[in-house]
C-alpha cells in the first residue's frame, strides 16, 4: 500500500470512529479494503486499535466533506464493485460526515455511476 493510500485508509478509520466506536459492519468494510489495498493484518489491527488517537477534523465546507466522501467511494470501488459492507461503511460515514441518506445516494450515484 503507497503513502497515499495509507494515508486516506487511515482516515477511514478515523472516520470510522469519529462517533467513539467501530461497528461491526465498518470493522468488516474497513478488512476488506485493506485486504484489497494489501495492508498487512497485523497493521491493520493496530490501526483499529488506536483508531481513538487519530485526530479527524471534519471539512466545515460541504466541497471539502464531499470529497472526502468521493475518496472513500473511490477506495471502496478499487476492484470495481461495491461489497454489501462497503456500502453499509460509505452511507454510515456519509451520515458522520453531516449528509442525509438521500445527499449520500446522490454522491454515490454521481460518483460511482451507478444508483445505491
Amino acid at each position: 500500500m503507497n503513502s497515499v493510500a495509507l494515508e486516506h485508509f487511515r482516515n477511514l478509520v478515523s472516520l470510522s470512529a469519529i462517533d467513539g466506536k467501530i461497528e461491526e459492519v465498518e470493522r468488516v468494510a474497513l478488512s476488506k479494503i485493506a485486504f484489497e489495498q494489501g495492508l498487512a493484518l497485523d497493521r491493520l489491527k493496530v490501526m483499529l486499535d488506536h483508531a481513538h488517537e487519530y485526530t479527524y477534523l471534519i471539512p466545515q465546507n460541504t466541497e471539502e466533506r464531499e470529497k472526502q466522501l468521493e475518496q472513500m467511494i473511490n477506495l471502496a470501488l478499487v476492484d470495481g464493485h461495491f461489497a454489501p459492507a462497503e456500502l453499509e461503511l460509505i452511507k454510515i460515514v456519509g451520515g458522520k460526515l453531516g449528509f442525509s441518506k438521500k445527499e449520500v445516494d446522490v454522491i454515490l450515484e454521481t460518483h460511482s455511476g451507478s444508483k445505491k
